[in-house]
């Protein structure tokens, strides 16, 4: 299938780690500007797909396509300029410990460009305004709650403007009241900034309320890809099997709630 105003196709992936077969044939259109979330029992593969996006795994068989580049041919050099089209937020916000707040955000600028030092001390300002954590840039992530590091975390990837931002399983660690709040600032801060973001998750129902799509990978396919509304209503047994299971009936669709309000 060929979308549009896609910014990422995994078309056809196969990958096998020894004799265990993961992915068996995964079709993935990903939409330029829009969340979609992965979702799908533990050992599936989910954390494998964002590995053969970035370029860090190739394939067995099939392409991954990224803003019409076939990441599979690329050669080091481009492959390196591809990837600064990314950000990426690792399960543990993978923070320096002996590094202030200000100095980890401030590390890719510093790494990878050439930004004056005024320059950069007012964009990462400027990110930590934006994500509520003025105040924090001399703390250390020992002095940080686990919310907060994820915070963190995406301020220092969003740093060098990615087009794509990845998530892999980003609230791990975290109790429900956390979790929320890191779903919601991950939701207010795409819509301000309108990367595409690509989010691995087990935390269903919560992803509900910030997917525009949700991938479900089982048994190496993905077996539907579709809005929230789509899947809570597909007839498919796999995914409805899927859905009663994760869910039951503590998602309420938007629809359904402007229905129930207006007494239809």
């Amino acid at each position: 299938m060929t979308c549009e105003n896609c910014c990422i196709e995994l078309i056809g992936i196969e990958k096998s780690f020894g004799a265990q077969k993961v992915l068996r044939g995964v079709n993935l259109p990903i939409r330029r500007g829009f969340t979609t979330v992965i979702v799908g029992e533990s050992g599936q593969g989910k954390s494998v797909l964002l590995k053969h996006i970035l370029g860090l795994i190739a394939p067995d068989a099939g392409q991954v396509i990224v803003e019409g580049r076939d990441v599979t041919r690329l050669r080091r050099s481009e492959l390196k300029e591809l990837r600064t089209r990314f950000g990426v937020l690792f399960q543990g916000a993978a923070l320096f410990d002996s590094l202030t707040v200000f100095d980890n955000i401030a590390l890719p600028l510093r790494e990878r460009t050439r930004m004056p030092a005024a320059e950069v001390r007012e964009k990462v300002r400027a990110t930590l305004e934006l994500l509520d954590l003025s105040g924090s840039e001399d703390k250390y992530p020992a002095q940080l709650s686990g919310g907060m590091k994820k915070r963190v975390g995406l301020a220092r990837a969003l740093q060098l403007d990615p087009e794509i931002l990845l998530f892999d399983e980003p609230t791990t660690g975290l109790d429900p009241v956390r979790s929320h709040e890191v779903y919601q600032m991950f939701h207010e801060t795409q819509k301000k900034l309108g990367y595409t973001s690509i989010i691995v998750s087990h935390d269903i129902p919560k992803i509900f309320n910030l997917a525009d799509y949700i991938a479900l990978l089982h048994e190496g396919v993905i077996q539907i890809c579709a809005t929230p509304e789509e899947l809570q209503r597909c007839e498919k047994p796999l995914v409805r099997a899927f859905v009663e299971r994760v869910m039951g009936r503590m998602y309420s669709s938007e629809i359904e709630d402007l229905a129930l309000a207006a007494g239809i």
